[in-house]
């Protein structure tokens, strides 16, 4: 698993126990500034040189009572001196600042892992409200953790009280007093979130100073104070990186990026209609303030005027955009399968969050792709991709672009909660190494048809409304395969939709040929992915052949064709493992294209994989196979 492990001749650097990585979580109320707390310390640490993911976790309620379980914010980090793949199966440290969270985090830890708590927060009334009958903190029941009560907040109201701020507002700062404790603990440089509070309240000086001393207070009282015995803190070493420019990103910033280089790279206008949707809303903020490349955002008033917007700048010559998440998907399905119809490039950003219906719209699944590969009405087939980390999603937004353009189709970015929401150093491309061929618009009048396609892709011509001589009109109705008119004829409407699915099944020959991401190209077991599931299957992967178990993985980002060779790969193993946070869709999709035998491990917690359960469902299968074959 990724977790904490010493390395070093004698285990200590200048007084700190060593380690190759560890595993943070902080944990409140939603109005403590939890993921503040924890994409400060992300910073700090990118900076000092890890390698690092983390997992923002929020709660569903926009405003849970205060110090109750339904309101609980957390933010973990996985930080180390090696590739960090995963937010880490769970914390080392957890820092809770109210009984509440403690409750809510407690199972995810293991006997000998560190809290840190607010032992001001354990009142009779915040006990009550998290369900706890006595103090845990004094009833025993925490005796198997190592466990540092601190009085946080009263600390934090003595550290800001020379700045004469009320005690509402000095109380607010209780998590930078917190921050400053745990960037003594792990050796952070505190003067990148000094200067980031004063840019953040630059017009109110006096929090800006608050929150300062806060951190200060809570650095220098790890300083004074003994809190791990004779080793005075931990140290963890710079991740080897290959060379170059990162910087931090979450998801939702990288795909935006990607989506505006690509729209640049094909030399078209970007236009995203959408409308608000959790976790999807991030997109539409981010190119919002793209303006300066030429993006035009539309907050439309529903997910179907959003989608029908995006589909008339593609039909005007530019790139459509439209994102949502499972729930506005399903509402965007007329209109996606006009733009089929139509034959139109547009992309269709699905976030994907745990369902059905409104479900839990704050937690990650992959339970979408059925709904993206076949979820409209008739025979409508489009292209799919999947993005499977936060860096990633970069590429993916070129790459939908791209596909988009070059095949005259709707393309859909499969996102999830979880990558949206999280961030890893991401090394920044040169965008010129990107293979992109600008589409071209067909401005000629002899013998225009809208439905003149190329022979080789069958794409359809695309051409700009009003350019003269090719004025023309496209819809939703059938249309006669040679001339672009309306047509009910039967033999036509056979021919219209076979030459829409050989359209879509001829993007494989485009793609590159599937190989494996870690391990052989055949032997006795492949750990099939797609998404987000990638760091836990990956780091089981690395972790199995470690102990001599032969095992490979398999990761797509192309679902929808698939690559061309995946079904001769897989048919290299003995058997096949497809691990998704759903009940089984990418399973039956390859049993069902390439008669495969694979089998199902499957999520649906609303949580990530943890890496030891995909190691004990890879032994447990491995081993039982041995067992049948010493029986045989």
């Amino acid at each position: 698993m990724e977790k904490a492990a010493t390395r070093g001749s004698d285990g200590e650097v200048g007084g700190r126990r060593e380690l190759e990585t560890v595993v943070v979580r902080f944990a409140g109320d939603s109005g403590d500034g939890i993921q503040l707390t924890g994409g400060q310390f992300t910073q700090v640490t990118a900076l000092a040189g890890n390698d690092l993911t983390t997992f923002p976790d929020f709660p569903a309620e926009i405003r849970a009572p205060t110090g109750t379980t339904y309101g609980i914010s957390t933010f973990q980090i996985n930080f180390g001196g090696r590739r960090i793949m995963t937010a880490g199966d769970r914390p080392d440290v957890l820092v809770a600042l109210n009984p509440a969270a403690l409750k809510v985090n407690l199972a995810d830890l293991a006997p000998g892992d560190q809290i840190i708590t607010d032992a001001g927060a354990y009142t009779e009334r915040n006990l009550r409200k998290a369900g706890y009958g006595a103090n845990p903190l004094e009833d025993g029941s925490l005796k198997k953790y190592r466990v540092i009560p601190i009085e946080i907040s009263k600390l934090t109201l003595e550290a800001v009280k020379p700045v004469g701020i009320s005690q509402k507002d000095g109380l607010r700062c209780k998590n930078l007093w917190t921050l400053g404790l745990i960037y003594w603990l792990y050796d952070r440089d505190r003067q990148p979130t000094i200067e980031w509070l004063h840019r953040k309240f630059e017009g109110r000086p006096e929090l800006a100073e608050a929150n300062v001393a806060a951190l200060n207070a809570g650095h220098a009282y790890g300083e004074t104070v003994e809190l791990e015995g004779e080793v005075k803190g931990f140290a963890v070493r710079q991740a080897q990186i290959e060379p170059g420019l990162y910087r931090n990103v979450t998801g939702g910033e990288a795909l935006s990026w990607g989506l505006v280089a690509g729209a640049e790279l094909a030399g078209l206008k970007l236009f995203l209609g959408s409308y608000p949707i959790t976790p999807a809303s991030t997109l539409l903020h981010l190119l919002a303030r793209l303006k300066h490349f030429g993006v035009v955002t539309f907050q439309a008033e529903d997910e179907m005027a959003a989608i029908c917007a995006a589909i008339g700048a593609s039909y005007a010559g530019g790139i459509g955009v439209t994102s949502s998440s499972g729930p506005g998907i399903a509402l965007k399905a007329e209109a996606l399968g006009l733009a089929i119809s139509a034959e139109l490039p547009l992309v269709v950003v699905n976030t994907q969050r745990a369902g059905p219906s409104t479900g839990l719209p704050t937690k990650t699944e992959q339970s979408d792709l059925f709904q993206a590969v076949f979820g409209r009405n008739a025979d409508s087939p489009l292209a799919v991709i999947a993005a499977r980390s936060p860096a990633d999603c970069f590429e993916v937004g070129v790459e939908a672009i791209r596909i988009a353009t070059r095949h005259m189709t709707p393309v859909m970015v499969l996102s999830d909660g979880y990558i949206a929401n999280a961030s890893e150093p991401w090394l920044i491309p040169d965008v010129g190494d990107f293979a992109f061929e600008p589409p071209k618009f067909h401005t000629e009048p002899d013998g225009f048809q809208p439905y003149l396609r190329d022979p080789d892709n069958l794409a359809r011509v695309w051409a700009i409304p009003g350019t003269p001589g090719i004025e023309h009109r496209v819809g939703g109705i059938e249309k006669d395969h040679d001339t672009g008119n309306i047509s009910y004829d039967p033999a036509n409407h056979q021919r219209m939709t076979d030459v829409r699915a050989e359209k879509v099944a001829r993007i494989a020959d485009d793609l590159p040929l599937q190989t494996p991401e870690i391990g052989e190209a055949s032997g006795r077991m492949a750990v099939v992915g797609w998404g987000s599931t990638f760091g836990a299957i990956g780091r089981a992967v690395i972790n199995l052949r470690a102990e001599g178990y032969e095992v490979s993985q398999i990761h797509l980002r192309h679902i929808w064709p698939l690559p061309r060779n995946l079904g001769e790969l897989l048919a290299g193993f003995d058997s096949v493992l497809v691990a998704e946070m759903n009940t089984g869709q990418l399973k039956m999709l390859l049993r069902g294209q390439f008669l495969v035998p694979a089998e199902g491990l499957n999520k649906v917690t609303g949580q990530p994989f943890k890496i030891s359960e995909i190691e004990f469902a890879v032994r447990t299968r491995l081993e039982k196979e041995d067992e049948r074959s010493r029986v045989r």
